[in-house]
């Protein structure tokens, strides 16, 4: 990219001059000189560290098929003595469910699976009758609680999870209402992937997408990974609590169990790294989901390798289901994997403040990957700034 280079600021990377507004938004965000009042649309109680927005992270953006922005800044540990680097990883929570969704679609797209096969053609003793591929993908599948309590060890064992959901009965007939299946979505996902091509989910993402398309994107870390993460904090004590919402509700019943998904203590250890638990812990740079989310905006080609085809991308990037949301409790569209919002543009967001999507409107793909719990009101600053620049 035509780009200027680092500041003495905690900002490094690259980033095309027409963008040096949002590069230096970023940095303003890791400035300790930050209002102390959450903006429109921002989550009350975000936890600020030390008066900043943000203590780590990396931003990426593409626009018109090319990166103009791929800044890191910030640290990766809350001692800060760690510097974020280009290949710091760190988990983006639900920002993985699409790309858990895009193992199964490449088989979908191979002809290995339909959209409208039940689930249990594939997966012999799946008990929810009635579920379908298209249901899994589209959140519809009637399927969003493990409905098992298990302890935090559960989620290294992947046959014992993904047995629970095999005998599981459906809380509502599948394909009639939806509720984002906050934790089970990639055991069920992935789960058939394994079960139509032999490989986990992990490994298969690593062998079929992120290798091809040059993406630094993981389910399942071996240890010289790990070393690369950040270490996910908040500065709240209460976000645990105040994400779970009220006890007993749906939501917390889903996001409680297995445990120790929302536990620092937990998702900074090698139990949950090594692990694949494809609906929450992808652990990804930002440069590596704005790279995908082109590859998808292009058609489903990246540098000259096509690996969907562009009716594939047309139909998972359309609205599968419209209408309320229970466990989000809010009017959502899900397309296969991914939110549509109303300008248009598609991707998701994770709890904590990591999001990627891709606007075909204004032709670019936004990617924010933090180690900061906390709300969307930092991504909210970006996108105005960045709305800015390409509209002006």
């Amino acid at each position: 990219m035509d780009a200027d280079r680092v500041r003495e600021d905690r900002v490094d990377g690259d980033w095309d001059r027409r963008y040096v507004a949002v590069r230096d938004a970023f940095a303003a965000l890791l400035s300790d000189e930050q209002p102390t009042g959450d903006l429109p649309g921002g989550t009350a109680g975000s936890g600020r560290l030390g008066g900043a927005a943000e203590t780590g992270a990396s931003l990426a953006v593409w626009h018109r098929g090319r990166p103009v922005l791929d800044l890191v800044g910030g640290w990766r540990d809350s001692a800060r003595t760690r510097p974020w680097t280009p290949d710091t990883l760190v988990n983006v929570y639900s920002v993985g469910k699409p790309v858990a969704a895009l193992c199964l679609l490449l088989l979908v797209e191979r002809g290995r699976i339909g959209l409208d096969d039940p689930v249990a053609r594939h997966w012999p003793g799946f008990r929810a009758a009635g579920a379908t591929v298209r249901h899994v993908l589209s959140h519809t599948a009637g399927l969003p609680v493990f409905p098992v309590p298990r302890p935090e060890s559960a989620l290294g064992d992947w046959a014992l999870l993904t047995g629970d959901l095999a005998d599981a009965e459906p809380v509502w007939a599948p394909g009639t209402v939806a509720a984002e299946h906050a934790l089970t979505y990639g055991h069920l996902v992935g789960e058939l992937v394994r079960r139509v091509d032999g490989r986990s989910i992990g490994r298969f993402l690593a062998d079929e997408i992120a290798g091809p398309w040059r993406l630094d994107l993981h389910f399942g870390l071996a240890p010289a990974a790990q070393a690369r993460c950040a270490d996910l904090g908040h500065g709240d004590p209460d976000w645990p609590i105040t994400v779970l919402g009220a006890p007993g509700s749906l939501r917390a019943r889903a996001l409680g169990n297995p445990a120790g998904c929302l536990d620092p203590a937990v998702l900074n250890g090698p139990l949950w790294r090594s692990a694949q638990v494809p609906a929450v812990n992808l652990h990804a740079t930002a440069a590596g989901l704005a790279r995908l989310y082109a590859g998808l905006l292009a058609g489903g080609e990246l540098d000259g390798v096509r690996l969907f085809g562009a009716e594939l991308v047309t139909e998972l990037t359309r609205a599968q289901y419209v209408g309320d949301d229970l466990l989000l409790e809010r009017p959502t569209q899900w397309t296969l994997g991914m939110q549509l919002e109303e300008d248009g543009s598609w991707g998701m967001g994770g709890i904590g403040g990591s999001v990627a999507w891709a606007d075909p409107a204004r032709d670019y793909t936004f990617a924010y990957a933090t180690r900061h719990l906390s709300g969307f009101d930092r991504v909210g600053r970006l996108v105005d700034v960045l709305h800015t620049c390409l509209d002006g």
